[in-house]
């Protein structure tokens, strides 16, 4: 097993560089932002996990062993595949990642490549939990943000409805408490679009 590659970045491409280690060049896929800290003819270290099936052996690679992680984490959830998890990763910052799995941000998590709703949802379901123990401070104060009422039935409404409950609160902050639910939460979504 192949755990990382110390080397000369001797070339790169949109989702791939080339790594030279031992006169050997191995190419391996990376996050866009992963290849904007590496320099073509520098020496660097990347994090590798190996995808190894019947007619390939794809190498993916990582600057942080905690984006490693984070990308192992992704490939845990139903039916998505490295190439998916890769596209997740590129959507921002891995805090940033962290932070829309643990808010629940489906909306974001489906502005990644080959991401579509139930995708994002199932992404959400199995890893909101499992992301707490990577999660920074940052990211940790949005899984316990302070001041957001689970008792909301409205809140939770849009929550249920794939918006993150930051973009909730928001929304309903300027409606009158004091209307039916379902008001509420029209009124709300009224206002989102």
């Amino acid at each position: 097993m192949i755990a990382t590659l110390e080397g000369i970045i001797s070339d790169k491409d949109i989702g791939t560089v080339v790594v030279e280690v031992g006169g050997v060049g191995y190419g391996v896929h990376a996050s866009v932002s992963d290849i904007g800290l590496w320099s073509k003819g520098e020496k660097a270290k990347l994090y590798i996990y190996e995808h190894i099936k019947e007619d390939a052996h794809d190498l993916f690679g990582f600057a942080h062993p905690e984006t490693k992680k984070l990308f192992e984490k992704l490939l845990s959830v139903k039916n998505v595949g490295p190439k998916v998890a890769l596209a997740v990763l590129d959507i921002g910052t891995t805090d940033m990642v962290r932070s829309a799995i643990a808010g629940g941000d489906v909306r974001t998590l489906q502005t990644a490549k080959g991401v579509g709703k139930r995708a994002a949802e199932q992404i959400v379901v199995e890893l909101r939990d499992k992301v707490g123990g990577l999660v920074g401070e940052g990211a940790d104060k949005i899984v316990h943000r302070g001041g957001v009422d689970r008792s909301d039935e409205a809140l939770m409404a849009l929550v249920s409805l794939g918006f993150n409950e930051f973009d909730a609160q928001n929304a309903l902050a300027e409606i009158d408490k004091t209307l039916p639910t379902e008001q509420r939460v029209k009124m709300a979504l009224k206002g989102i679009k």
